[in-house]
């Protein structure tokens, strides 16, 4: 298939191409044009050395050893495919059916699996092949049987992905039966990356059947392949050692070349997008509107509209709640802070809505809509395309969210080519501009992460926020471990971001003072659920609730009375795993009353734009300024 417009195929793609394409070519034209040759005994030319007749010499029958070794292209290469195909479609088979089976016969596959996995594959293959018989046949079999459970591990791996998805609990609540499941729902999903491993198990199914043969146990005579040549050649290696080389060459090059190939097919796979059959449209300037069909804003305006959202985590200890019915919505171009102590659920949020956290977490939601979309009612593949496009993750340590063996170029241009269909040219431009818009040089493209300072990284992420033109940023304290002047610095940036792009911005921080002068409005968080809610203005004087208030109050200003400590919120939160039954706030509360044990308040609205969850709150005369 040629590469798409604007996107030149790579060196290695070229190299990759080439030579498979001289094995083909071997393979089907090798024996009809040395067949012959390779076959005709000369015992006038026994043994011989190299020479312009014979350019790797003669066997011990005369026959041209080149000759045998390229009409061995073809069954060399059949027996390994052969051997391959037939341990992947049982192993592929037995590993995929861990999704579509019941809890005790899952257990029993894995103990399966586990088991075949205890013997190394090369000794079941030799044992196998003594079993079967020296032989093409008994060889191609005991490497089948090998390569089983490898291909199972691979395919149970993959499908638990798949196991949990909505789609499959809708067929199965449809009463599909466990192989149209299989067939329909667990295996093209999986199909990808188990084809990719299929064609560089392939070179080493090669390896290892040439092995076999070159110990007698595969191909026979009057039959041969590159294992066998190999065998016939060793006796005289020291003397003349072309004759020996060329098969083990060939065997070398082979290998290499299904190794590349699916190096490849890796490569072009992670870069592929799955994008409409039609051109994607012209990359649009920076700050100009370019929404896609589909991906625009809901008609109210909202960005981003959550709620009742919770998220469960199993421990040892038992299973807690640190996420408990957050509702939260983002406009167009609006910045909301999201404050509150250590453990209250806020990056637990933001990775509920990015859909990051761990596979054993459970997350539950009445509404998740992003860009106008419904998440939960999108495939997975629909549902990662609109997150990796529609939402944009400036995390706190960009240290560790960059990869630190990849330039910087290679991030940046990455998803804009997966999922823009950027050409490599238009999305280095991109980057480069990027950079630009966050004060850092085009030359940072060819820097590696760790050549950057703390704030050239939280930068080169904001600039990788910008690449896919996002209309939501979720900003999780991308200011913690920077400096006050670089603080304002990166504030300043997503100030500029929402400015040009209208991108709604969704900032967690601990920083009260920094989230009530940056942000448009402010939610509060404790212990899993908002608080309060109000305008980032009116934090500072306004606040109604006591943990609201408690947070404000512990924020140091210049007319502090250095003879006395801080302010601090007295106690600790509370326990995850034994909730309280009412508001969890009661234990550390001043103004608690025996209701607040007992009921869990309500997030009530005080007015249009401020509600706040509390049975008792601060009345507005108490805190005027």
């Amino acid at each position: 298939m040629p590469p798409p417009p604007g996107r030149p195929r790579s060196p290695l793609a070229l190299v990759t191409a080439v030579m498979l394409a001289s094995l083909v070519l071997l393979a089907l034209a090798g024996p009809l044009l040395w067949g012959a040759a390779a076959d005709r005994p000369d015992p006038s030319a026994v043994l011989e050395g190299p020479s312009a007749a014979h350019p790797f010499g003669t066997d011990n029958l005369g026959r041209d050893v080149l000759a045998r070794v390229l009409t061995a292209t073809r069954p060399s290469l059949l027996l390994a495919l052969t051997a391959v195909l037939l341990g992947a479609a049982p192993g592929v088979l037995l590993g995929a059916s861990a999704a579509v089976v019941g809890p005790r016969a899952r257990r029993l596959v894995t103990a399966l699996i586990n088991l075949l996995l205890a013997f190394p594959a090369l000794l079941v293959a030799l044992f196998l092949a003594v079993v079967f018989g020296a032989g093409a046949g008994g060889a191609v079999l005991a490497l089948a049987v090998a390569g089983v459970p490898g291909f199972a591990r691979l395919a149970q791996t993959l499908a638990a992905g798949v196991a949990g998805t909505d789609h499959l609990a809708a067929a199965r609540v449809l009463g599909l039966r466990r192989h149209r499941l299989l067939h329909r729902h667990v295996l093209p999903n999986i199909a990808e990356p188990l084809l990719l491993s299929t064609t560089t198990a392939a070179g080493t199914a090669l390896v290892a059947l040439s092995g076999l043969s070159f110990l007698g146990l595969g191909v026979q005579p009057p039959g041969y392949d590159w294992g066998q040549l190999l065998n016939q050649g060793l006796d005289r290696v020291y003397a003349q050692p072309l004759p020996a080389l060329a098969p083990g060459l060939a065997v070398l090059y082979a290998a290499v070349t299904f190794q590349l190939l699916g190096e490849v097919l890796a490569g072009g796979a992670a870069r592929r997008s799955p994008a409409p059959r039609t051109a994607p449209p012209p990359t649009a300037p920076w700050g100009s509107p370019r929404p896609k069909a589909g991906e625009g804003p809901a008609e109210n305006g909202l960005v981003l509209q959550v709620e009742d959202l919770c998220v469960e985590l199993p421990t040892p200890a038992g299973t807690i709640r640190p996420v408990r019915g957050v509702s939260l919505s983002l406009r167009t171009g609006e910045i909301v802070g999201l404050v509150g102590e250590s453990g209250s659920g806020k990056s637990l949020t933001a990775l509920a809505i990015a859909d990051l956290l761990p596979d054993r977490a459970r997350v539950s939601r009445r509404t998740l809509r992003l860009l106008g979309a419904d998440l939960a009612a999108m495939t997975p593949k629909e549902r990662d395309r609109r997150l990796a496009t529609g939402l944009a993750m400036v995390f706190q340590n960009p240290a560790t969210a960059l990869n630190p063996s990849l330039r910087v170029s290679t991030q940046l241009t990455e998803a804009v080519r997966t999922h823009r269909g950027a050409g490599r040219t238009e999305a280095v431009l991109d980057a480069s501009d990027a950079l630009r818009r966050v004060a850092l040089p085009p030359a940072v493209l060819r820097a590696r992460p760790h050549q950057l300072s703390g704030g050239q990284r939280q930068r080169v992420m904001i600039a990788a926020a910008l690449m896919v033109r996002p209309g939501l940023v979720i900003a999780d304290e991308p200011t913690t471990a920077l400096d006050v002047t670089v603080q304002r610095q990166i504030t300043g940036l997503l100030s500029d971001l929402r400015r040009d792009t209208s991108a709604a911005v969704l900032f967690i921080s601990h920083d009260v003072a920094l989230v009530g002068g940056f942000c448009d409005r402010v939610l509060v968080m404790y212990a899993g659920t908002v608080v309060e809610a109000l305008p980032a203005d009116r934090l500072a004087s306004d606040a109604r609730h006591p943990y609201t208030r408690a947070l404000v109050a512990s924020v140091p200003d210049l007319t502090a009375d250095r003879d006395r400590p801080l302010p601090t919120v007295p106690g600790a939160p509370p326990d995850p795993l034994v909730p309280a039954p009412g508001c969890a706030f009661e234990p550390r509360c001043p103004r608690r009353q025996d209701r607040c044990a007992e009921q869990p308040p309500p997030l009530e609205s005080l007015d249009a734009a401020h509600r706040v969850a509390c049975w008792l709150p601060l009345p507005a005369e108490a805190i005027a300024p």
